[in-house]
C-alpha cells in the first residue's frame, strides 16, 4: 500500500472513530484494535501509530511470550494514552496494569467476579441473544460480530450494516461492530456505534511512529 492511499484510510478510520465517541460513554474508547497472533503476527506496529483515545484488545491464545508482548503494550498504551484490555486473562491484566478485560462470550459470567477490579470489561457476542444476554452482565460494552465479511476462519455469517444499526440501537449498553470492519465499512455503522477491527487497522502499521 502507497503512503497516500494509507493517509486516507488512517483520516477515514479516525473520522469515523470520532463520530463513534458520541455514542460512547467517556470512559471507553473511540474504537477497539483486536490483535490476533495470525493477522496482526506485530500488534507493535499498529500499536505505536494509534491516536489517543483508541484502544487495544490483547488476544494471546496462550503464546508463550504473552506476558513480555502484555508489558510491552501496556507500555506502549500508557505513552500513547490508549485502553488496554487484555482478552479472557485477568490476571496477566492486573500484573501488567492494563486497564481492563475483554471476554469471550462463554466465559462472560466471569466478569462479575473481577468487577470493580478494572475500569472496563467488554465481551463478545455473535447474536441479538447473545447481545440481550450481556445486558445482563458485569460488562461495559460487547463487541458484536460478524459484522462484514471477513477473512477470520472463525467468522459466521455477516450481519450486515442495517441489522448491526438495528441491533445496536435497541442494546441497552454501548455496542463495537467487529468483523470486517474496514475504513470504508466504519463509516457506515459510526453514527450509531462503535467498532473494532483486526487487519481494519493496518493503515496505522505504517513507517515511523
Amino acid at each position: 500500500m502507497s503512503l497516500e492511499p494509507e493517509s486516507r484510510a488512517q483520516r477515514k478510520l479516525i473520522a469515523a472513530a470520532r463520530t463513534s465517541a458520541g455514542h460512547l460513554p467517556p470512559a471507553l474508547p473511540r474504537t477497539l484494535f483486536v490483535t490476533d497472533p495470525a493477522r496482526t503476527p506485530d500488534p507493535f506496529a499498529v500499536a505505536r501509530r494509534l491516536p489517543a483515545g483508541f484502544g487495544v484488545v490483547y488476544r494471546h491464545f496462550g503464546a508463550a511470550n504473552r506476558a513480555d508482548v502484555a508489558h510491552g503494550l501496556a507500555q506502549v498504551c500508557a505513552r500513547r494514552g490508549l485502553v488496554l484490555l487484555v482478552a479472557a486473562d485477568p490476571e496477566l491484566a492486573a500484573s501488567v496494569g492494563a486497564d481492563g478485560v475483554h471476554w469471550p462470550f462463554r466465559l462472560a459470567q466471569q466478569a462479575r467476579r473481577w468487577r470493580g477490579r478494572f475500569a472496563v470489561q467488554t465481551v463478545s457476542a455473535h447474536s441479538g441473544r447473545q447481545l440481550r444476554t450481556a445486558a445482563g452482565l458485569s460488562v461495559d460494552a460487547v463487541l458484536l460480530s460478524t459484522v462484514f465479511a471477513s477473512g477470520s476462519a472463525s467468522a459466521g455469517r455477516p450481519l450486515g450494516a442495517l441489522r448491526f444499526r438495528q441491533l445496536a440501537r435497541g442494546a441497552r449498553l454501548p455496542v463495537y461492530a467487529l468483523g470486517g470492519v474496514t475504513a470504508d465499512a466504519a463509516a457506515t455503522i459510526a453514527s450509531v456505534a462503535g467498532f473494532a477491527a483486526v487487519e481494519g487497522m493496518a493503515p496505522f502499521a505504517g513507517r515511523g511512529g
